[in-house]
C-alpha cells in the first residue's frame, strides 16, 4: 500500500519533548523529499521542516530552528521529527508530505496526521 503513516504524537507539558515518526510504505523512499507541516486549530497548514532525499539538505521554519530536529534513515523508510523545549504555541496537527524528485511513482503523498498538544 502507497502511503505515510505518522505516530508519535500526544500530550506534553511547555519545555518537554517529543519524536515523531513517518513511516512510508509502497514508493521509492529515497527518491522523495520529505516534509513535516503542521496545521494548528483556525490557522493555515505550514511547512515545519524539510529534508532532501539523502539528508544533504535541511530546512526548518524560523519558529522551530534550534528546537526541532529533522532527520531520515533510508533504510527503514522513515523520517523523523525530534521536537525539543516544546512551547504551546506548536499544538497542531502534525503532518507527514512526501514529494516525489525523480523516478516514478506519486507526484506527493500527505499522512493522517498526529496531533502534538503543549499544555501544562
Amino acid at each position: 500500500q502507497v502511503q505515510v503513516v505518522e505516530s508519535g504524537g500526544g500530550l506534553v507539558q511547555p519545555g518537554g519533548s517529543l519524536r515523531l515518526s513517518c513511516a512510508a510504505s509502497g514508493f521509492t523512499f529515497s527518491a522523495y523529499v520529505m516534509s513535516w507541516y503542521r496545521q494548528a486549530p483556525g490557522k493555515e497548514r505550514e511547512l515545519v521542516a524539510r529534508i532532501t532525499t539523502a539528508g544533504e539538505l535541511i530546512n526548518y521554519a524560523d519558529s522551530v530552528k534550534g528546537r526541532f530536529t529533522i532527520s531520515r534513515d533510508n533504510n527503514k523508510n522513515t523520517v523523523y521529527l525530534e521536537m525539543n523545549s516544546l512551547k504551546p504555541e506548536d499544538t497542531a496537527v502534525y503532518y507527514c508530505n512526501a514529494r516525489r524528485l525523480y523516478g516514478l511513482g506519486p507526484q506527493a503523498l500527505w499522512g493522517q496526521g498526529t496531533q502534538v498538544t503543549v499544555s501544562s
